[in-house]
């Protein structure tokens, strides 16, 4: 009986532990270009990149407030695939409840307008998705009222 009770704490722990789902460009559209009326508000950030850090606290609070106005924020880290482990144990350590995709498709050259053309590349970068259209992109980084403010604004006029 000890024995299956320790089984059993090994694989509670095992599936409470923050787990990042590795998805290529297509898989990330998928997510992305649902016809529904969902605001999809995907936050491309890394480990390394500073401001993407600073701002995930503010994509966190943001989901929280508007969870009942269909709104789904996706944080998508350019980490490498190889990374996995180490994004795993970031969003852990930070506590991040919104759902974590690791993009690996390759060659950022090749994918990067499919997100948008303007995109340099730079991170953070914010692109927001409704009715399988996108509605917004930036990038860098925003504040709490900005962030809240496009939602509000998006939710309102899309």
């Amino acid at each position: 009986m000890l024995r299956l009770s320790g089984i059993a704490i090994m694989l509670l722990l095992l599936f409470s532990s923050a787990k990042v789902k590795v998805v290529n460009m297509a898989q990330l559209q998928a997510t992305a270009k649902k016809t529904n009326d969902t605001l999809y508000v995907l936050n491309f950030w890394a480990t390394w990149c500073k401001p993407c850090v600073n701002e995930m606290p503010y994509f966190e609070k943001s989901a929280q407030q508007f969870k009942d106005r269909k709104v789904k924020v996706v944080f998508v880290s350019l980490n490498s695939a190889k990374e996995l482990q180490q994004v795993e144990g970031f969003i852990s350590a930070k506590k991040v409840s919104e759902v974590v995709l690791l993009l690996s498709s390759g060659n950022p050259n090749v994918w990067i307008d499919q997100v948008d053309s303007s995109w340099s590349g730079a991170i953070p970068a914010t692109a927001m998705y409704k009715g399988g259209k996108k509605v917004f992109f930036r990038e860098g980084e925003f504040t709490q009222a900005q962030l809240d403010s496009i939602i509000q604004t998006k939710i309102k006029n899309v």
